[in-house]
């Protein structure tokens, strides 16, 4: 494989899985491979990711599932093109197809309530003044997809019964709960990451489409050690592999 200007080839330590990652874009943190490790499917499920990225989630997810097709939907061009790269140099070409459009126009390719499961990793932040380059900021940012639109192109996507895996900012948990509530998706499970600090960062949930009230709220996952260093086994019981 021949790696362009600010690539490096990563072991995913699962499976003999590599992925390509680029500093110059956007690169995936534990909080991907946590949700990777939270997301339970069906072997016959037809799943949906919502912003792939380098495709690191469906790669992972697939891997530890192998259910029947994941379509995963990115917009960014160069992200695509990256992606591309991680679904082939893993030969998951007929397990993971890549659509490179918008979510919100997921009507040109599924019907609606016709998919099991949906999943993503979406940007956390309203829009900002930060600086940063325009690959980055898509992916942190609430530019081409907020969280009511996300919500909204779910319960859209998903039959009845299907499930819903999400991560997102500790800070914007009540948002996230309150649309997906709006949105007749029912809040079935979730915890929170906290950063060895004693302060919280993400919230993990999994809801249901048309599912009853009722929530279990799972321990939380601490993912850094007090001097900030991510640990290496994460200790938790509702992650199907403990290795962070």
């Amino acid at each position: 494989m021949i790696l362009e200007e600010g690539e490096r080839l990563e072991d995913l330590q699962f499976d003999n899985l590599k992925i390509v990652q680029n500093k110059q874009l956007y690169t995936f943190t534990s909080d991907s491979v946590i949700l990777a490790n939270y997301i339970s499917t069906k072997v016959s499920d037809i799943a949906v990711e919502i912003g792939a990225g380098s495709g690191v989630i469906s790669i992972l997810v697939q891997a530890k599932n192998d259910i029947k097709k994941i379509f995963a939907f990115e917009i960014q061009e160069k992200m695509q093109k990256l992606c591309k790269k991680n679904i082939k140099l893993n030969n998951l070409e007929d397990k993971i197809e890549l659509i490179c459009d918008d979510i919100k126009n997921f009507s040109c390719y599924f019907k609606k309530e016709s998919v099991d499961v949906v999943y993503s990793n979406p940007p956390y932040y309203k829009q900002t003044n930060f600086v940063q380059n325009e690959v980055k900021k898509i992916a942190k940012e609430e530019i081409c997809l907020s969280a009511k639109e996300m919500v909204v192109c779910v319960s859209q996507l998903l039959r009845k019964g299907g499930t819903f895996f999400c991560c997102y900012s500790a800070e914007r948990s009540a948002e996230l709960i309150c649309l997906c509530q709006n949105n007749n998706l029912a809040v079935k499970e979730m915890f929170f990451t906290e950063n060895g600090k004693g302060e919280t960062k993400l919230i993990f949930l999994k809801a249901v489409k048309g599912g009853k009230n009722g929530v279990k709220v799972l321990p939380n996952l601490t993912t850094n050690d007090s001097d900030g260093n991510y640990l290496q086994i994460l200790q938790t019981k509702h992650l199907k592999n403990k290795k962070g």
